[in-house]
């Protein structure tokens, strides 16, 4: 697996370190080394045990509480009153302009909801029968043009190739400049710095106003002088509660829209494979027996946990799991934890494609704010290997997988495979 140095410049940072050592008020899971080196495991384990609501006073991202167990980020997720969306939706700390972008991820009832309403239709069960067959279609292209027997990185090729395209069809938007959808995507997740995809604060704020923006300000006018159609920008453009957004907001809403479309079938197409490779005697029972596709999909997406958290800000002084929790305070639902919580899922470590509840995991998130595209993204997934399952006996890893580098997206920008026939 991809490792750091321990010579981090991050201070106070968690990476090679013992994580039963660690004095208890120092643990700062937060830190995107953690995640880009998948050495948290251990400090989630401890936060689970030992203290499941745990205060990090000092971070880089400032103070936060880590809500670590099942049970407590679905009381946090179903108190959407007490806990708010309005203010902060990830741990990261959003600097200059991006704090004047918002979406309606990050807004509170009722604006959520009419504004959620506004595009769900995208989603819907009679549009995502329409999607299969084009789903499917795209899939076994993207397969049949894979080079079988040569090493070749599986994000690039597959994973990102596939969810490119399925956004491009759900915007509209012109499918030769699909892949600056991934970029913007990208650009919007990432943490600036020197090794990042952009280098500053500044930097990130200027793609996404300077570039994403005004393409996609140019698919509204085009869209809001047309009639309703099925598309995103169009229902956006043309929804009571949507179609007198101020720039900013417009960009947020892209940003959530692309970004929720993007990294969740992404990177659990990679995750997927990776998993199975961890785990020969489960690929072996796929083999064996296809038909547990619909149980693999939804182990894939607890085991991978696309988006590590989301985060909610107290609207008043209140109790969670025995700590005093103050009005303003930031809450941190480490999905990622809970999708290894002991006390709720049975051998949360192990990776099992035939679980009696495979969708018993909190990838998805729950409540109001629940993925909206959770059945596309499970449909996309299913499609993709029933295809995969088809063609080849073995998607074999044959390289370490380097992942992000990431508190928030969980996921892979290389993962070398081989392909080998049926």
């Amino acid at each position: 697996m991809s490792e750091l140095s321990q010579n981090t410049s991050v201070p106070n940072s968690m990476v090679g370190r013992d994580p039963n050592s660690v004095p208890l008020d120092e643990i700062d899971v937060s830190q995107a080394d953690l995640f880009f080196s998948n050495t948290m495991w251990g400090f989630f384990d401890r936060l689970r045990k030992e203290d499941p609501v745990h205060y990090c006073a000092n971070s880089e991202n400032g103070p936060y509480w880590s809500i670590t167990k099942y049970k407590d980020i679905m009381a946090i997720e179903a108190d959407h009153d007490t806990f708010s969306s309005d203010k902060r939706i990830t741990v990261l700390e959003r600097k200059g302009d991006l704090n004047n972008t918002t979406s309606f991820i990050a807004m509170d009832e009722p604006e959520h909801g009419n504004q959620r309403r506004t595009v769900q239709g995208v989603v819907a069960p009679s549009n995502l029968a329409i999607l299969e067959p084009i789903i499917r279609e795209r899939v076994i292209g993207i397969l049949e043009s894979l080079p079988v027997g040569e090493t070749f990185n599986w994000v690039d090729r597959v994973s990102i190739e596939l969810t490119t395209q399925m956004l491009a069809t759900l915007f509209d938007f012109p499918f030769e400049e699909r892949h600056k959808l991934t970029y913007w995507s990208d650009v919007a997740t990432t943490q600036p710095g020197p090794d990042g995809l952009v280098e500053t604060d500044e930097e990130q704020f200027r793609v996404l106003a300077e570039e994403c923006l005004p393409a996609f300000t140019k698919l509204w006018n085009e869209r809001v002088n047309e009639p309703p159609s099925s598309d995103l920008i169009s229902m956006l453009a043309h929804g009571e509660s949507t179609r007198h957004m101020q720039p900013m907001e417009f960009l947020g809403n892209l940003m959530l829209l692309i970004i929720g479309g993007n990294d969740t079938t992404r990177n659990s197409l990679s995750g997927g494979v990776l998993a199975l490779n961890e785990n020969p005697e489960q690929y072996q029972k796929l083999r064996d027996d296809v038909s547990l596709i619909p149980k693999l999909v939804p182990e894939i997406i607890r085991w991978q946990t696309p988006l590590t958290h989301m985060a909610r800000t107290a609207t008043k002084d209140t109790v969670v799991g025995g700590k005093n929790i103050k009005k303003g305070d930031l809450l941190v639902m480490w999905y990622v934890s809970g999708n290894r919580d002991e006390d709720e899922i049975d051998r949360p470590y192990e990776f099992i494609i035939d679980r009696d509840k495979p969708r018993h995991h909190l990838s998805f998130g729950f409540g109001v704010h629940r993925c909206m595209g959770n059945r596309l993204a499970e449909m996309q997934i299913r499609i993709a290997w029933e295809e995969i399952m088809k063609r080849f006996s073995f998607v074999e890893v044959v390289g370490d997988p380097v992942r992000s580098h990431s508190p928030f997206i969980k996921g892979f920008t290389e993962l070398p495979v081989r392909l080998h026939p049926l």
